[in-house]
């Protein structure tokens, strides 16, 4: 990783307080970004903002409504001097409020699920497009999928809301990607599958888990994904090291989507 390659740039990142967020956010200082990092829990936004230091400024405010994403823009706007690129980590697990296999999701589950990976990201790439326009900059936008909107597991993760959002910010960012090229505005997505996050206590917690994990996840010794695994690429994106690529997927996923998982 260029050690200096977001030299100059202001990253905002939409969940950024805790797990893949907080160590992307933390890449992004490193590499010589400034960051907004956002998240709902203020404590959290307070540690966050401890350890991401001077060049950092944290946001406590709910990502699923239509007026956080804009809030944070402001924030690296007016207090860290610009604004370069948007990093959507935002989302989680519907499976408490009713998610699961499709003949069992409640429609709370449903809507529960998609407001909180789906339209959450709607709001932050809207905020951040309209900001690049107003620019006139281009940028660089980076989504969270899973690997689980196109690569189902339905032994031990069927939640087939999630699976939907998470299939659904594909098409809706291949498709942004292909209408803001001309501006210079760039849409990509990191797909992971299973890392150790405070949404992934569930999994991480059951042997047979990762008993599974351990055969579907075969790379370095077959594991659960840690935070720092995923950072090399979320730096690349938002930096111009990727400034001739845009509307991709990439799975950071230990070898989840070339794997069988094992016998059954």
């Amino acid at each position: 990783m260029n050690p200096h390659s977001l030299d100059g740039r202001v990253i905002v990142v939409i969940g950024g307080t805790t797990g893949l967020g907080l160590s992307g956010a933390a890449a992004c200082v490193r590499s010589g970004a400034r960051v907004v990092a956002v998240g709902r829990n203020a404590a959290n936004a307070r540690a966050a903002a401890e350890q991401l230091g001077e060049a950092a400024r944290a946001l406590a405010a709910d990502a699923s409504e239509p007026d956080t994403a804009d809030a944070a823009i402001e924030m690296a706007v007016t207090q860290l001097g610009g604004f370069h690129g948007l990093y959507h980590v935002a989302g989680g697990s519907g499976r408490t409020r009713g998610d699961g296999p499709l003949h069992e999701i409640s429609d709370e589950g449903w809507d529960y699920t998609l407001r909180l990976n789906l339209t959450s990201l709607f709001y932050s790439n809207r905020a951040a497009v309209r900001q690049f326009l107003r620019q006139g900059s281009g940028g660089s936008v980076l989504n969270m999928g899973s690997v689980l909107g196109f690569s189902p597991s339905p032994r031990h993760f069927a939640t087939h809301a999630y699976a939907a959002a998470k299939a659904a910010i594909v098409g809706f960012t291949r498709s942004a990607a292909a209408y803001y090229a001309p501006q210079s505005v760039r849409f990509n997505v990191l797909a992971p599958a299973l890392f150790e996050t405070p949404m992934a206590q569930r999994a991480a917690s059951n042997q047979e888990i990762l008993d599974f994990i351990h055969v579907k996840q075969p790379l370095d010794g077959g594991r659960i994904g840690q935070p720092p695994d995923a950072d090399g690429a979320v730096v690349y994106f938002l930096s111009d090291d990727s400034r001739f690529v845009t509307g991709q997927v990439l799975s950071v996923d230990g070898g989840w989507c070339v794997s069988d998982g094992p016998a059954t």
